[in-house]
């Protein structure tokens, strides 16, 4: 980059790319985002509009350039994908036709398959972990529970000059750590997002938890037994800012309800809607992060030879229940008889 200030382009202004573009942009003239439809309209008219979960009336607006095609920003030197998963591989083959091989890609996307789609494209990719919860009110205005912090790095700890770049940009907004570790932090950060098939699935922020008890014994071992399955395939603990610990997670996991019964409901309180929940119970989409994320865990446990019962029963309800054509949460009984069922025939 020559030692110039960089431009950045965001391609995608959804909860995580707008707020990150939001708390950068004030330090940096040279920010540019890109999205379509009603987000686009919005951004261009408010720009984006951030707030504390814990102070709703402190809102900081932010103005932002906006850009209506990658034409009008193939010159970027950064460019960050706000985009998951499920729909990767076709932005990332368009990108590539727009801009070649030339800028640093920054992946913000859960899970790892983005390790295996952005290679097949681009040479430079730096990936994220995001470690904040935040979610969207409506385009253009996002809340979230604290601000970052953010963890990058490359699977190989190459591009350490690319590292530093896109370090010192992010850090102008919100506290960026490089790590010589992604895999574990990635692989942390999957177990703390397999909550999201859960609540999800029994419609939690939508509709009451009928049984507290009985959503607490399922998430408890649905965490305690993903953090067994990602310690078997090799992988260490990573702190990911105030996400629960395995300490934690094993505490749940392990010691009786009336002990951790107010350390899980303090827990509970800092859930907000995962983007899992607003991709199929508000979009009514069958795109979203299930495979990615309880998918892969599973597939791991299938290579490592271990049951992992309930992370299946989960994964398979979760399949079942999303491709309804009016998917309805379930009740959180429900839920737990089922994995009841699975555990008690294993015992069998």
């Amino acid at each position: 980059m020559d030692g110039k200030d960089p431009k950045v382009l965001f391609l995608g202004a959804g909860v995580i790319g707008g707020s990150v573009a939001g708390w950068i942009a004030p330090h940096h003239d040279n920010l540019f985002l890109l999205d379509q439809g009603e987000t686009a309209a919005a951004l261009k008219r408010d720009g984006i509009t951030l707030y504390l979960g814990s102070e709703p009336d402190k809102r900081q607006q932010v103005r932002v350039n906006v850009v209506d095609s990658f034409e009008q920003a193939a010159d970027a030197d950064i460019i960050v994908l706000g985009v998951k998963n499920y729909s990767l591989d076709p932005v990332a083959k368009m990108l590539r036709e727009k801009v070649g091989d030339r800028p640093v890609i920054v992946s913000m996307a859960n899970g790892i398959i983005n390790q295996e789609i952005l290679p097949k494209y681009f040479s430079k990719v730096v990936y994220c972990v995001v470690s904040y919860n935040a979610w969207m009110d409506r385009p253009g205005v996002i809340g979230y529970q604290k601000k970052g912090p953010l963890i990058i790095g490359t699977p190989d700890n190459r591009l350490q000059e690319e590292l530093r770049q896109v370090s010192e940009l992010f850090n102008r907004g919100v506290e960026t750590v490089i790590t010589p570790h992604l895999q574990d932090a990635v692989h942390c950060k999957i177990v703390i997002n397999l909550t999201n098939s859960v609540t999800t699935l029994v419609g939690h922020r939508f509709r009451e938890i009928s049984e507290p008890a009985a959503f607490q014994r399922i998430l408890s071992a649905l965490l305690w037994e993903g953090v067994e399955i990602v310690k078997a395939a090799g992988y260490r603990e990573c702190k990911l800012g105030g996400m629960p610990s395995w300490v934690i997670l094993w505490l749940g996991a392990k010691l009786p309800r009336a002990i951790t019964k107010p350390m899980f409901n303090r827990n509970v309180k800092k859930m907000v809607m995962s983007s899992m929940a607003q991709d199929v119970i508000q979009r009514g989409g069958r795109d979203n992060e299930l495979e990615s994320i309880n998918g892969y865990i599973v597939g791991l446990a299938d290579r490592l030879g271990m049951k992992a019962p309930v992370n299946r029963t989960i994964y398979a309800m979760c399949q079942r229940e999303f491709a309804k054509p009016e998917f309805q949460p379930l009740d959180v009984k429900e839920v737990w008889a089922e994995i009841g069922k699975v555990l008690q025939d294993q015992e069998d």
